[in-house]
Order: C-alpha cells, then sequence, then structure tokens
C-alpha cells in the first residue's frame, strides 16, 4: 500500500515555496503527493517533479473540467475545448512525472442542467476520454475518472456507473477511482459499490465526512477498508481534505468552518489513522 497526501490542503499551485512541504510530508512518513494541476506551466511541474524524484516522493495529480471545456456539451468545439484541456493537463503530469491523473475530468465541475445525464452525453463523454486516453498512454499517464456526489455533478454519482463508463470505453489508460467521501453520500452499501468497481479501480481518495482529518468523522471506515482488502486493492490511499486557507477553494467545496486544529496535525494524524487501519 502506497500512503499520500493532496496537496490541496494547501495549494491549487505547488512552487518552489512549496518544498519545504514536500520534504516534511516525506519527513512525516509519506510515500507521495498528489499535485493539483490548474496552471499549465510546464516548467514548474518539471521543477516540481524534480524536487518530488529527489525526495524519493511519488506522485498522482488532479484535474477538472470547467463549462467552457467540458466533455460533454452539446456543443462540439466545447467538446473539442475539453479534450485540449485533457491534453495539456497530460503533458503537465508527463513533465512531473506523474502517473495517474484523476478527478471529475469526464464532465464540468459544479455544471447542472436541471435533468440527468442523456445516451447522447454518456456516448460523448466516452468518445473524448478514449481520445484524451490515447494522448495519455503515449505519456505513460493512467486516466481516473472520480464520481462525485448529487450536489457536485449529475454525470458520475455512484461506482458502479463510473466503473460501466470505463469498461464500456475499455481503454487500458482510462480507469476509475473511489472516494470515501462521496461514496458516504451516494453508495446504499459501501462493500457492494466497492466489489461493482473493483475490476476498473485504480486509486482511492481517504475522505472524511465533513472533509478533514481522516477517522474523526462519521464515515464507515470499518466498512470501507473492510471492503477494500476483499478485493485485494493495492494501490494509492491519498488523503483529500479542504480548509479554508484558499478561498476560491473552501467556496467550491463549501468548507465554511475550521475542521481542524492545523495542516500539520491533519496530514499526521490521518496517516496514522490510515496504517492503524489497513496494517493493524
Amino acid at each position: 500500500m502506497k500512503y499520500g497526501m493532496n496537496l490541496l490542503l494547501w495549494t491549487s499551485d505547488v512552487t518552489e515555496e512549496h518544498f519545504g512541504l514536500l520534504e516534511n510530508l516525506k519527513e512525516w512518513g509519506y510515500d507521495g503527493v498528489e499535485l493539483p494541476v490548474f496552471d499549465m506551466d510546464e516548467s514548474k511541474f518539471k521543477n516540481v517533479g524534480d524536487k518530488l524524484t529527489e525526495l524519493g516522493l511519488g506522485r498522482t495529480a488532479v484535474t477538472v473540467c470547467t463549462p467552457e471545456e467540458n466533455p460533454i456539451s452539446d456543443d462540439a468545439s466545447i467538446r473539442a475545448a475539453g479534450l485540449s484541456r485533457l491534453q495539456k493537463a497530460i503533458d503537465m503530469c508527463a513533465a512531473a512525472g506523474v502517473t495517474h491523473l484523476l478527478g471529475p475530468i469526464h464532465s464540468a465541475l459544479g455544471e447542472f442542467p436541471g435533468r440527468g445525464r442523456t445516451e447522447e452525453e454518456w456516448k460523448w463523454g466516452q468518445e473524448i476520454l478514449a481520445q484524451a486516453a490515447d494522448h495519455a498512454k503515449a505519456n505513460d499517464v493512467t486516466l481516473v475518472c472520480e464520481y462525485l456526489n448529487r450536489f457536485e455533478c449529475y454525470f458520475l454519482n455512484c461506482a458502479d456507473d463510473a466503473a460501466r463508463f470505463t469498461r464500456e470505453v475499455g481503454h487500458s489508460h482510462l480507469k476509475m477511482m473511489y472516494d470515501t467521501f462521496h461514496a458516504n453520500i451516494e453508495e446504499k452499501s459501501i462493500t457492494d459499490a466497492v466489489k461493482s468497481c473493483a475490476d476498473q479501480m485504480v486509486h482511492v481518495h481517504i475522505s472524511e465526512n465533513d472533509r478533514s482529518t481522516p477517522g474523526e468523522g462519521g464515515v464507515n471506515w470499518d466498512e470501507s477498508f473492510a471492503a477494500l482488502k476483499s478485493i485485494d486493492y493495492d494501490g494509492w490511499f491519498m488523503i483529500e481534505a479542504f480548509g479554508l486557507s484558499l478561498p476560491d477553494l473552501a467556496a467550491a467545496t463549501k468548507i465554511w468552518r475550521r475542521m481542524f486544529t492545523t495542516e500539520e496535525a491533519l496530514a499526521k494524524n490521518g496517516l496514522a489513522f490510515m496504517k492503524s487501519r489497513w496494517e493493524g
């Protein structure tokens, strides 16, 4: 098992000023980090990647799609812009030595038409993601679709749907992931959800129901870890937590009050929690 920390707890733009943080995460016992990919500056990502290599830290990355770059838009030019955005994000990953690019890369975050998804959107999303996966394969990056809860997305809301989406595409470099926060909202059975996507799941976000320190909230961790062990999961456990330090991100993730003492305490306690539940 590999244990990582999503850097969105501190920043949406990792630069040299965060190298001390990377050193701390290595010292605290993390195996790797998850890089936000929003600013498409290849030289910056190469610099960060070189530092991570120096520290011996693995890396994955996360990005989103915007309404202007939406893979499931009914406007072909917007779908093309969505593909271009994903290809640029893949290039940033290649520059930084990232192995997996994940997130709600299937549709625009927070965009709602007031209805459920359509068959056309399903087809458009698969067409765009298949093309993006070709580019990802050429750069040794795996694309990983993240399903979100109904309040953030309408396109993919549960493990079974996300797994079916990637399974139907059938591309070696397009898979899906599981997030304990979204599952806590959407899944009727954690065990059934995990088993439904076992053949497609390559990444796990460890995220508490209040988005703060894992193990200090209401997620059913006993069932969650038992289900993951039952399918012999052996990828990343990546903590995803959010605070108030980034106003735009706090607004997007609906964080209105402080839910932990310090970022350092969250990172240290979260890592200890994951290890105690998985290795204990």
